[in-house]
């Protein structure tokens, strides 16, 4: 599967500029968004029966409108790589928190072929510019790893709420570890279009990259649409690293929905989930290189409100991992 997603994602980014001309989407609006938006995403293994490997990730968002980016903030993205600051441009503050657990949590001593335990809380700070048909979006996410990241407080809490088995090898976890990763991606709205019925259909390509002590990566890959007012956002959100969509959404029409499916692929040089604390020893896999994401779901809008549920499958991110990974995610967004 990884071989597959990786190289369908790369062919479909390299067709991009061939298609572009086709699209319907318009460049973006004369107008500047003037509302800003707030949104709430659960990542959760649970939608597939399961309790392990990404097991659980939560994230909450805020992003300003397109009127209320700071001056020096515009003038920095204009030096930035790779970074086209030309769209309508939006920041944004998130809280978040992951956990990662291996298969049999009822271990005091879990087994060392297996994915270890550990957490991640960040905080992160975006940059979004959007021209209507392309946008590029910045992170940088800013953290910590192990204990002090209260994972494992949080895990045991939750189960102890509704009922699960307590996990028994959070004192075998990744050792504490200040994390940064910096993620740039780039994503084309609807490179192919058409609107057969009435309903929309719309094919979106894009490429990514990730770099620091806790993620560092490329990937590439794309989405297929079908549904009412596409032009309203770029996909739904996730919590990284995931396929691409975009927090903000600016509807045409007081109801909107659409059905999507998507695949992504990722050539992996570090996971710090994977590969374990960077600077002294700690529980570790040997990851595989390649990763690959398929992804299925719906989202609806309602006037000033979009709810969203994806499911993802993911290859095996590690030798030996017993199958591959499944898990839902559920994003409520609010334009205020």
């Amino acid at each position: 599967m990884p071989h597959a997603c990786l190289a369908t994602a790369v062919l479909a980014c390299l067709a991009a500029p061939a298609f572009a001309g086709e699209a319907l989407t318009p460049e973006a609006p004369l107008f500047p968004d003037t509302r800003g938006i707030i949104s709430a995403t659960l990542e959760n293994d649970i939608f597939a029966g399961e309790d392990n490997n990404y097991t659980n990730g939560v994230r909450f968002a805020w992003f300003s409108s397109e009127i209320g980016v700071p001056g020096w903030l515009e003038r920095s993205a204009e030096k930035l790589p790779f970074f086209d600051p030309s769209g309508n441009m939006r920041y944004g503050f998130a809280l978040g928190q992951n956990m990662y657990t291996p298969t049999n949590i009822e271990l005091r001593s879990p087994d060392p072929r297996d994915r270890p335990y550990a957490g991640w809380t960040y905080g992160s700070i975006s940059l979004i510019a959007d021209k209507g048909d392309r946008m590029d979006s910045l992170q940088l996410q800013l953290g910590i790893v192990g204990p002090a990241s209260l994972a494992g407080q949080t895990q045991d809490f939750v189960h102890d709420l509704i009922g699960s088995p307590d996990p028994q090898g959070w004192d075998n976890q990744l050792k504490n570890e200040p994390g940064v990763s910096l993620f740039y991606e780039r994503k084309w709205r609807n490179i192919w279009e058409t609107e057969p019925g009435g309903f929309g259909i719309g094919l979106s390509p894009h490429v990514g990259a990730a770099a620091g002590n806790v993620f560092t990566h490329a990937n590439a890959g794309l989405t297929l649409r079908v549904g009412t007012d596409l032009g309203s956002d770029y996909g739904p959100p996730g919590i990284q690293p995931r396929l691409p969509g975009s927090d903000f959404f600016v509807p045409s029409r007081d109801f909107g929905w659409y059905l999507f499916a998507g695949v992504d692929g990722r050539a992996v040089a570090r996971n710090i989930f994977l590969d374990g604390n960077t600077f002294t020893d700690s529980p570790s896999v040997d990851k595989n290189p390649l990763v690959g994401d398929a992804q299925l779901g719906l989202a609806v809008t309602f006037e000033t409100v979009r709810l969203a549920y994806t499911h993802v499958f993911r290859s095996k991110e590690f030798e030996g991992q017993r199958s591959p990974d499944s898990f839902g995610a559920l994003t409520l967004s609010y334009r205020y």
